[in-house]
């Protein structure tokens, strides 16, 4: 059972990533190798979760973009406290069934960061709509997808809440 409980975390997330499951973006290496007429808007979402000092915002709230079309979108982030803070973020798309059609070529999400007081840095995201999104007739009602982002406190690349001794959490 205890090892079952461990795998249940990383199996959650393969499947998610895998199948866009719960609105989980899929990631690919390459841009697409086609692009559609049509196109869809792109909203931007930042949540800082609870213990984290940050500021967290994208650096546009919506674009619109085609299908299969390369876009570049950054998100900034600063610590504007007086002490070192060191957070993941998570993410998700809505509506969820979105989630297996919205592909990160690069992201920061599940990437341990430490800010130092006071230092501010871009994160970007590259992703595309994939283009098969255009062959489903039942999704066509569909022009609005919200790519959202949300930090926590950190450590040892996992968010503080997933760590079991609650003596390691950071004092943030």
């Amino acid at each position: 059972m205890a090892g079952l409980s461990f795998a249940a975390v990383p199996l959650y997330r393969l499947i998610c990533q895998t199948t866009g499951f719960f609105g989980t973006p899929q990631t690919a290496s390459a841009p697409a190798t086609r692009t559609s007429e049509r196109s869809v808007f792109v909203r931007f979402d930042a949540n800082v979760g609870p213990g984290t000092p940050w500021r967290f915002r994208p650096e546009v709230s919506e674009i619109k973009t085609r299908l299969g079309e390369t876009q570049t979108v950054f998100y900034r982030i600063s610590n504007p406290s007086s002490r070192p803070a060191t957070g993941i973020a998570t993410f998700n798309v809505e509506p969820p069934q979105m989630g297996g059609y919205f592909v990160k070529i690069q992201c920061f999400c599940f990437t341990e960061t430490t800010l130092k007081p006071g230092e501010s840095i871009e994160a970007p995201v590259v992703f595309y709509i994939d283009p098969a999104l255009g062959d489903r007739p039942e999704l066509r009602h569909i022009n609005s997808i919200t790519l959202s982002y949300t930090v926590f406190p950190a450590k040892d690349g996992q968010p503080v809440a997933a760590t079991a001794n609650p003596a390691d959490k950071p004092q943030l």
